[in-house]
């Protein structure tokens, strides 16, 4: 298999995925803070998926870690395959949450006023772990395609 930037068992990989867990993760520190947050259920949606995008990426932070101190190569075939199926899965559902998030988000804030009538409604934390999870998505699409490619160059 090539040797891609980004590919697992590199020093770009290990940015990758280390740069996922923490957007993932300031995502959730954000929308936890918020007051009012589990009131709503594609901002609970959002926790959650950032949840499981923190851990599959540090799980594969982890790896690359290990990898990279062992000298071991992680381009074994099955392996890839293993990684395109979890990044694409949880790429799919960091976009669905973020999308979700950012129309409720929009909706509070601009199209029926919810922001200014409730001061206590933490919309500007709410916005900021919306961007932070379109964040982490983009992190995870780049991861993404690296994978497809490794497994498509096999």
């Amino acid at each position: 298999m090539k040797v891609v930037v980004g590919s697992p068992g590199t020093v770009g990989g290990l940015l990758l995925r280390t740069g996922q867990c923490l957007f993932a993760g300031a995502s959730i520190a954000f929308m936890v803070s918020a007051s009012g947050f589990s009131s709503y259920t594609a901002f609970c949606y959002l926790v959650a998926s950032m949840g499981l995008q923190a851990l599959w990426s540090l799980g594969l932070g982890c790896l690359d870690t290990y990898a990279l101190r062992m000298k071991r190569d992680l381009h074994n075939p099955i392996l890839v395959s293993l990684f395109v199926v979890g990044d694409w899965v949880t790429a799919t559902l960091s976009l669905a949450a973020a999308c979700s998030s950012g129309g409720v988000s929009v909706l509070f804030s601009r199209d029926v006023g919810y922001c200014s009538a409730y001061p206590l409604l933490s919309c500007k934390k709410f916005e900021i772990s919306v961007v932070l999870a379109f964040t982490t998505w983009l992190f995870i699409a780049m991861s993404s395609l690296v994978m497809f490619w490794l497994l498509a160059s096999v």
